[in-house]
């Protein structure tokens, strides 16, 4: 009886021991943005009147003209904002993208272990090619949906 309740007891936590399918991997994807990267644009309806901030760090066009640097085999990278008359900032980062086509990445602080930060960003991949992709975010602007689309080009 002892054998038939412990055998019930270790099936039921193998089962309940399913894979997360939104962190499985879209290795392809992240292949393909591997290397260094510039955001050539930022772009969202109504851009020349309202202001964005992206990431938490600066206002979204900052962003224009900022360096990437992502790593694909163990999914680290780099990202630093260099536009005059914005905000000095440089980090590392961790990212993947899922199999829903989607990119997550945490920003860090130097020496700082992903598992230790909570909060990271959310983006729909899009328009990949070999020298350009598109990551979309999603904002609420006047009660309504829209797209926050950054451009990125391969680097030289």
């Amino acid at each position: 009886m002892k054998k038939i309740i412990f055998i019930s007891l270790l099936s039921v936590l193998i089962l309940s021991c399913k894979t997360n399918t939104a962190t499985k991997l879209d290795n392809k994807a992240e292949v393909a943005m591997k290397g260094n990267w510039i955001i050539a644009s930022v772009s969202y309806p109504g851009s020349e009147y309202i202001k964005v901030s992206s990431f938490d760090i600066a206002d979204s066009q900052c962003f224009v003209g900022s360096t990437w640097k992502f790593v694909s085999n163990n999914n680290k990278g780099e990202m630093a904002l260099t536009k005059a008359s914005c905000p000095v900032f440089s980090s590392p980062i961790t990212w993947f993208v899922n199999k829903d086509g989607n990119f997550v990445m945490k920003v860090l602080n130097a020496g700082e272990k992903a598992k230790k930060v909570k909060e990271g960003y959310v983006l729909k991949v899009a328009n990949q090619t070999e020298n350009s992709f598109q990551l979309v975010d999603r904002i609420t602007v006047g009660g309504s949906m829209a797209d926050v689309v950054y451009q990125f080009q391969k680097a030289n």
